[in-house]
């Protein structure tokens, strides 16, 4: 049997870490990749007595949580900054509090992924946003916004994969088509950002189905990551910018298992061996 063969097509730009769903994230020089991704990453959420998990997918009922800063302290454990600048731990009921404050209803912050959380999207104003059924499906909640329902992945707070990847080579390529947008990587919060110098337009579109090698881990890429509407909100000090996703839409519109052409950006990876991989190391595709 002829021996896969290992190609370099890239070289690991940035990691980044979201210990809370839809909060601002941290950059790590450094990451230890277990079977359930990158560790802490995605390990809180703040959830609603609805059942609802906390998803800036529904700008209206969560967007504020894109205004605070999580991170990572270790097992069980996260440090939440609020936009006022106040820090409290996970476990405190003042965060609850001044959470709760913040979203107007009552909210805390938790660890433990409910069974079939509740996600809740706004149906985009843009094509390929979502499946065709489920735009159809879509109701009007109590905010005036057009939303559909899902549930987070069993045991976890993670919408699907549990890594996401994007490369540099399809963020400058929808700069061509847009530059007077902002296409930095924080609006997709990957956790793996891939330098890439491929003329091809979206390289990781070719890697579909095949296997990553990068540092100690390796990924299987599962699917294209279709794009909600948070690369449009302000986040950071990047303002809100609606273009971005229409230019997404326009531009990169492809098909993800049985759901039609959606506007995607970047892949989601499903880790097959765990390890640790360092910004600067090198990203090997095989196939086989």
């Amino acid at each position: 049997m002829m021996e896969n063969r290992l190609v370099s097509v890239g070289v690991v730009r940035g990691l980044r870490r979201y210990a809370v769903k839809s909060m601002l994230g941290e950059e790590l020089t450094h990451g230890d990749f277990t079977a359930r991704g990158l560790r802490g990453d995605r390990a809180f959420a703040v959830l609603d007595g609805d059942g609802a998990v906390g998803s800036a997918k529904h700008p209206r009922k969560w967007g504020p949580l894109l205004r605070c800063r999580g991170r990572w302290t270790g097992a069980g454990s996260a440090r939440v900054t609020l936009p006022g600048g106040d820090t409290h731990d996970s476990g405190s009921a003042l965060l609850d509090e001044r959470l709760s404050a913040l979203l107007g209803r009552p909210v805390s912050l938790s660890d433990a992924p409910p069974r079939d959380g509740l996600l809740e999207r706004a149906v985009p104003e843009y094509a390929g946003g979502l499946p065709e059924a489920q735009a159809a499906a879509a109701v009007v909640d109590g905010t005036g916004t057009a939303i559909t329902s899902g549930r987070v992945a069993a045991g976890t707070f993670f919408d699907f994969g549990a890594v996401h990847l994007v490369t540099t080579g399809s963020l400058d390529t929808l700069r061509t088509h847009n530059p007077g947008a902002d296409f930095d990587p924080r609006r997709f919060r990957p956790n793996l950002i891939v330098g890439t110098a491929s003329t091809v337009f979206h390289p990781e579109d070719g890697w579909l189905g095949a296997t990553l090698r990068i540092g100690g881990a390796a990924f299987a890429v599962v699917a294209p990551t279709p794009r909600c509407v948070v690369p449009t909100l302000a986040q950071h000090e990047l303002p809100a910018d609606p273009g971005i996703m229409r230019t997404v839409a326009r531009e990169h519109r492809i098909d993800v298992f049985d759901l039609g052409a959606l506007s995607c950006v970047g892949v989601y990876l499903s880790v097959v061996e765990p390890g640790v991989v360092r910004v600067g190391d090198e990203v090997l595709v095989t196939r086989g």
